[in-house]
């Protein structure tokens, strides 16, 4: 029986890499966008989705978004790592997912993914991954985004109590192909045109986007109601990710190591600097600080209960490395 799909975020990375792959499928696929939404990422899928205008942040314009529709993926929120948009952040993050689940809730969706981010999930402070079912720790290092990701996600957990049927996803740091806006590729482009000179002292979790996408799928079919789902890959240290991006790319290998304390000395120091934009975007204090610490998880649940793929963190590298490259864009 097909299915009629919503999807929210669909122009981003991650969404539009899921509306792809559902759009291959007999279900029929509607995205939710705005007027002004970009929408180059899905220029090959447009003849296959249908759009539907609305906003998250406005709760009256998604009861005739929600039409008829038997699941929703939702994908969209605002990714910002800084605290010059908290009210934004906030609105779309927590109130935009309230009024998602609302409206599915007033239409009678059969069942709502909601994903989510590891920021949601916590910090590994030893370095030994950390699962599902650790208690939300990310607050020790004040950041919003990671609060609003906090929060939405106690939205869920009521929509559930209230007979919502819904299942929260939680990417890692996602690479690979069609990364337009630079999300996790920034790094790849930064070293690449040796703006970044030196490393954090922390880690991540990387996955691919076609592994999370597929995941994501997965979890509609068989995750667990009121679950949560990690879906990571490998955990690197920022040195190891540094060198793995210099062997493929054929960048300088980074080899300055820079603690934190160090970074705000340097950070003081860059801002008097005319000609700022020869260092990293990503040398902002709350993106080095999150990148100081262990953001390090076990994906087994995933890979178990959702049948998740694992594939080496150099996989997707060179996946997101070879799209930029194809395209010029790396210049």
């Amino acid at each position: 029986m097909n299915k009629k799909i919503l999807v929210t975020g669909a122009t981003g990375f991650i969404g539009s890499c899921l509306v792809k792959k559902l759009a291959l499928t007999d279900d029929e696929v509607s995205i939710l966008v705005r007027k002004n939404s970009d929408l180059t990422s899905l220029s090959d899928v447009l003849h296959k989705v249908k759009l539907v205008y609305g906003d998250i942040t406005n709760r009256s314009s998604l009861d005739a978004a929600m039409k008829g529709i038997d699941l929703v993926y939702h994908s969209a929120g605002l990714t910002y790592m800084g605290d010059k948009k908290n009210a934004l952040l906030y609105k779309i993050n927590v109130e935009g997912t309230r009024n998602m689940l609302q409206a599915s809730a007033a239409a009678k969706v059969t069942r709502f993914v909601h994903v989510s981010s590891i920021t949601a999930v916590g910090i590994a402070f030893d370095k030994k991954p950390v699962d599902e079912s650790v208690i939300w720790n990310f607050h020790q290092i004040g950041l919003e985004y990671a609060r609003t990701k906090h929060l939405s996600e106690v939205e869920v957990a009521q929509a559930v109590k209230n007979g919502l049927d819904c299942v929260i996803v939680n990417p890692a740091f996602v690479f690979g192909a069609g990364d337009i806006n630079f999300n996790a590729g920034r790094i790849i482009k930064d070293i690449y045109n040796k703006k970044l000179p030196f490393y954090p002292l922390g880690g991540i979790c990387v996955v691919d986007v076609e592994i999370v996408s597929d995941a994501i799928i997965s979890a509609m079919q068989k995750g667990k109601t009121g679950e949560r789902y990690i879906l990571g890959g490998e955990n690197v240290s920022y040195k190891q990710l540094a060198d793995t991006i210099s062997k493929i790319t054929g960048a300088p290998r980074v080899n300055f190591p820079l603690p934190f304390w160090m970074a705000k000395i340097l950070k003081q120091a860059l801002d008097l600097y005319k000609n700022k934009n020869r260092i990293s975007k990503l040398f902002n204090m709350s993106m080095f600080g999150v990148a100081s610490h262990f953001l390090y998880f076990d994906s087994a649940k995933a890979m178990r209960e959702l049948n998740m793929r694992y594939e080496p963190h150099e996989h997707s590298i060179r996946n997101a490395y070879e799209w930029y490259r194809d395209r010029n864009m790396l210049g």
